[in-house]
């Protein structure tokens, strides 16, 4: 068990659908959860051109209040305690106004002040446009953040101590591989046995995503070691003293 001192250890999940946490990081969230982190979870789209589900869980013109019904209930299961959602067209992400999402972001980084920052890879994981216009905006948003010169008006400067990305290897690949460690990207890597139940039930939250979600996780005769460990990248931050580390405030003042 980790051991904290007074200052509130933050992590803000910037993301494009809802889903994408419960996919990536559902067990590093209730980890820390558990540990007293405060979780702040963005969402840039609802998710209102994604699935409905087959057979289809809503109707179409329902789908994105749905699925941030959906979001909200794998938050409250992962104990995320902050859920926004930005509003932006799913599958038109890279089109939102730099300037205008680049404020949201700066914002919410401002009056969060998280120490460490959770995004996809500069890839997306798999190409998707929202996942790598997301990547994208965030870390474009984080130096803004921190410059007293950009936006004044959303309150004082915040530099973000650690930034991490999604790894190269699919999340669900990793309890398979026979080192895990040793996959270069692999800069962070958690055994998330203890929470796999509370990852499972927040994939299963996500009802309009359920064939992707049992393709890539229940359908599976390795279903166990898919929900055994998740892993991130760092993308920048202080230099690691080992790779990989298990904790994601490791160096940090």
């Amino acid at each position: 068990m980790l051991s904290w001192d007074t200052v509130t250890r933050t992590i803000l999940l910037s993301y494009a659908h809802p889903d994408d946490e419960s996919f990536t990081v559902a067990g590093i969230l209730r980890k820390y959860a558990a540990l007293g982190a405060r979780l702040v979870l963005l969402s840039a789209t609802s998710g209102q051109a994604g699935s409905t589900g087959d057979p289809p869980v809503c109707a179409r013109e329902v789908l994105g209040a749905v699925r941030e019904g959906e979001l909200r209930e794998a938050a409250r299961i992962l104990g995320v305690a902050e859920v926004h959602l930005l509003g932006y067209q799913d599958k038109h992400l890279a089109q939102a106004p730099p300037e205008e999402i680049r404020a949201r972001l700066v914002g919410m980084l401002r009056r969060y002040r998280p120490q460490v920052v959770l995004t996809f890879d500069p890839n997306g994981i798999n190409a998707h446009p929202d996942h790598v216009a997301i990547s994208r905006f965030t870390s474009d948003a984080i130096p803004a953040a921190a410059d007293a010169r950009w936006l004044p008006e959303l309150g004082p400067p915040h530099e973000v101590s650690r930034l991490l990305w999604t790894p190269p290897v699919r999340v669900y690949h990793l309890g398979s591989h026979p080192d895990p460690a040793a996959l270069p990207g692999v800069d962070f890597l958690f055994d998330i046995r203890p929470w796999s139940e509370a990852k499972a039930a927040a994939l299963r939250a996500h009802r309009t995503q359920h064939k992707s979600i049992q393709r890539h996780y229940f359908d599976c005769p390795d279903a166990g070691r898919r929900l055994a460990m998740e892993a991130l990248r760092q993308a920048w931050g202080p230099p690691l003293t080992r790779r990989p580390e298990t904790d994601l405030f490791a160096g940090l003042e």
